[in-house]
C-alpha cells in the first residue's frame, strides 16, 4: 500500500470543542456573536441551548446557518444530555457525508448549567472521544453582579473553577472617574476569581481582550506546532504566584506547608486564603521529582474519585512514570470521571517533574498530599503506626488483649 493511500485510511484528527459557559445574564451570547464575526471562525459549528435565556440572534443564525444545532428547551447538561450526543453525532454524519464542513465546535451552555456533565460527555463517550477533543472551557462572568452571584450560586463557582479562560463582561459599567465604588467592586471580583481559579487568564471583554486568538486553542496541544504545551496547559506556576498574594495563616507565620515527604515527594503549593468567605474552594499544586509507579498513580486516582469525586472540581497533571520516565502521562479529571490518560512521546521541555494541579471543594490539600505520599511509600514520622495505636494501654479495655 502506498504511503498516500495508507494515510487516507487514517482517522482524521479530532475536532476541537470549546465549551462556553457562565451564569444567567453574564453575556455569553453577546460574546459568542462577537467572536463569530471573526473570519477565523467561519468554519465553526455552534451548538446552542436556549433554555432560560434570550435566544441566539439573527446575526449568528445568518453567519453560521448550516452549522447551528439549536437544542430544544431544557438543560443542556442534564435533561438534554442525550440530545447533545445526538447533535454531535449528527454533525459528524454531515461532515463525513460532505453535507457540512467545519473544523471546530462551540457549545454554549445554559446559564444554570453545571458544566461537569457536558465535559463528561466529551471525555468519556466511546465514539465521540475519538472524533472530538476538548479544547477548553471559557467562562463569562458578569462584572456588575459577579460577586453576589458567586456568593449565592454554587453553579457559578463551578463554572469559574473549571475554566481555562475567564472573561469579564460589563466592566465598562463599573469603570470611570465617578465610579470609585465600581472599581473597588471589580477589584474584589478579580480577587475572588484568582482564588477560585489561579491559572485561567482573566480577559476584559469591554477592553477588547476577549478575542478569538486569546480564547481558543487553550488545550494541551499547540495547534501550530502540534507540540504539547504542558507548561501553558497546567500553568502550575500560577498557584505559587497566587500564594504570594494570598498568604494563609501559616505562611504569615513564616511556615511553608508540605505533605510528609521523603526526597521531595508530595510538595504542596497553595493558591488560597482560608480566611476568605469562599474558603471551601481550594486550589493547589502537588509536585514531586520522584518517578511515580503506575500502580501507585492508578490507586491514587481511584481513591480520589471514590472518596472525593463530587468535590474534585478539576484535576490536571503531567506524571513521570517509573516504568516509562521518558514518556510522561497527561491526566485530566472533572469530578469523579477521568479522561483517558494520554502518553506523550517525550518531555516537551527540561522540566521532568510530576505536577498535578487541583481545584477542590471542602477538601484539605493535606488530605490529598498524605494520600499520594502514602502510596509513594513516604514515611509520616509524626504519626503513630497502627500497632502503636492498637496496643495502647490508655485506650478503652487496655489495648490489645494480652
Amino acid at each position: 500500500m502506498t504511503p498516500a493511500r495508507e494515510a487516507s485510511r487514517l482517522p482524521p484528527p479530532p475536532i476541537p470543542i470549546c465549551v462556553l459557559t457562565g451564569f444567567l445574564g453574564a453575556g455569553k451570547t453577546t460574546l459568542l456573536n462577537r467572536l463569530l464575526r471573526d473570519p477565523a471562525l467561519a468554519d465553526t459549528a455552534v451548538i446552542v441551548n436556549e433554555f432560560g435565556e434570550i435566544g441566539i440572534d439573527h446575526l449568528l443564525v445568518e453567519q453560521v446557518d448550516d452549522g447551528i444545532v439549536a437544542l430544544a428547551a431544557g438543560c443542556l447538561c442534564c435533561t438534554l444530555r442525550g440530545d447533545l450526543i445526538d447533535a454531535l453525532e449528527r454533525l459528524l454524519r454531515s461532515l463525513d457525508n460532505g453535507r457540512a464542513a467545519f473544523s471546530r465546535v462551540i457549545i454554549e451552555t445554559t446559564g444554570l448549567a453545571d458544566p461537569a456533565p457536558v465535559l463528561h460527555t466529551l471525555m468519556l463517550h466511546p465514539y465521540l472521544v475519538l472524533r472530538y477533543r476538548l479544547d477548553g472551557i471559557v467562562t463569562v462572568v458578569d462584572a456588575v453582579n459577579g460577586v453576589a452571584t458567586l456568593a449565592a450560586h454554587p453553579e457559578a463557582e463551578k463554572q469559574v473553577a473549571v475554566a481555562d479562560r475567564l472573561v469579564l463582561a460589563k466592566t465598562d459599567l463599573l469603570l470611570g472617574p465617578e465610579h470609585d465604588f465600581g472599581r473597588a467592586k471589580l477589584h474584589e471580583l478579580r480577587g475572588r476569581l484568582r482564588c477560585l481559579n489561579p491559572s485561567a487568564p482573566l480577559l476584559d471583554a469591554a477592553a477588547g481582550e476577549a478575542v478569538v486568538a486569546r480564547l481558543l486553542n487553550c488545550g494541551l496541544y499547540d495547534p501550530g506546532s502540534k507540540i504539547p504545551d504542558v507548561k501553558g496547559w497546567l500553568a502550575a506556576e500560577a498557584y505559587a504566584d497566587a500564594q504570594a498574594h494570598h498568604h494563609d495563616a501559616r505562611a504569615e507565620a513564616g511556615e511553608k506547608e508540605r505533605g510528609h515527604a521523603a526526597g521531595g515527594a508530595g510538595e504542596i503549593h497553595h493558591a488560597h486564603d482560608p480566611n476568605r468567605h469562599d474558603a471551601h474552594i481550594r486550589a493547589f499544586c502537588l509536585s514531586t521529582p520522584q518517578p511515580v509507579p503506575a500502580s501507585a498513580l492508578e490507586m491514587f486516582l481511584e481513591l480520589l474519585r471514590a472518596l472525593h469525586g463530587p468535590n474534585l472540581l478539576r484535576l490536571k497533571g503531567v506524571v513521570k512514570l517509573a516504568e516509562h520516565p521518558d514518556r510522561p502521562v497527561v491526566i485530566h479529571a472533572v469530578q469523579h470521571l477521568m479522561h483517558p490518560p494520554a502518553r506523550l512521546e517525550g518531555w516537551p521541555d527540561g522540566d521532568r517533574t510530576t505536577r498535578m494541579v487541583f481545584i477542590v471543594r471542602d477538601i484539605e490539600p493535606r488530605i490529598v498530599s498524605e494520600l499520594f505520599n502514602a502510596l509513594m511509600g513516604a514515611p509520616a514520622p509524626d504519626r503513630p503506626d497502627r500497632a502503636a495505636v492498637a496496643d495502647n494501654p490508655l485506650v478503652p479495655f487496655g489495648g490489645i488483649d494480652r
